[in-house]
């Protein structure tokens, strides 16, 4: 794992009305692992939005390996996987169905690795069935096989842990553990660092 800047933040500013968030931040993601640390309402999902391309920025510059998101919006995107965990976007198709379709969006995706991490997390008895039928703990089970077998170069992931039954935890934890030593960036938003995992970086936010 090098030292080689992969997502590259410049100057970003964004406000909600009446409620400024960022002002001219600036960040350089490495390979690894890089939390985003801090309490309800200090912007880590709203930060990873920005970071996603999803949500636009009212000022600042974002590139991944060099590709400008301004620039090159659509192969941007296709190097970072973010999916927003309450989302109900998929709720109609099934879980398989949700996998198959990563392929057109993520040429790196590793076919093999998501039935392992499918497996895994438990989501075997879930794969047929449409996703508003699955709680919400299998449901972000899905969206984490997702992220872990994507390939993209920027993965961003929100509370990974939330909902998640303790086996499911550790699981998580040891795909983090790998993902630390991996030559991917992971920006992770959470509390705290996930135990027995290296960190890159930690990034704090105010509330």
């Amino acid at each position: 794992m090098g030292t080689t800047v992969i997502l590259q933040a410049d100057g970003l500013c964004f406000s909600y009305p009446q409620h400024p968030l960022f002002t001219n931040w600036s960040a350089r993601i490495t390979a690894g692992l890089t939390l985003l640390r801090g309490d309800d309402g200090s912007g880590k999902t709203t930060l990873l939005r920005l970071l996603a391309g999803e949500l636009p920025a009212d000022a600042g510059a974002l590139t991944i390996n060099g590709v400008s998101l301004s620039a090159q919006p659509v192969e941007y995107r296709r190097q970072v996987f973010w999916l927003d965990p309450r989302t109900t976007q998929f709720d109609q198709i099934t879980a398989l169905e949700y996998f198959a379709s990563l392929h057109g969006q993520y040429p790196a995706l590793d076919t093999a690795l998501l039935a392992e991490l499918a497996d895994g997390l438990a989501l075997a008895p879930h794969l047929a069935k449409p996703l508003y039928m699955l709680s919400t703990g299998s449901k972000r089970k899905v969206w984490l096989a997702a992220a872990f077998a994507s390939g993209a170069a920027v993965t961003l992931l929100d509370e990974p842990f939330a909902a998640l039954d303790k086996g499911s935890i550790n699981f998580v934890l040891e795909l983090l553990a790998d993902a630390a030593q991996s030559a991917r960036a992971w920006v992770m938003a959470h509390y705290e660092p996930p135990a027995g995992v290296a960190l890159a970086q930690l990034i704090e936010l105010g509330a």
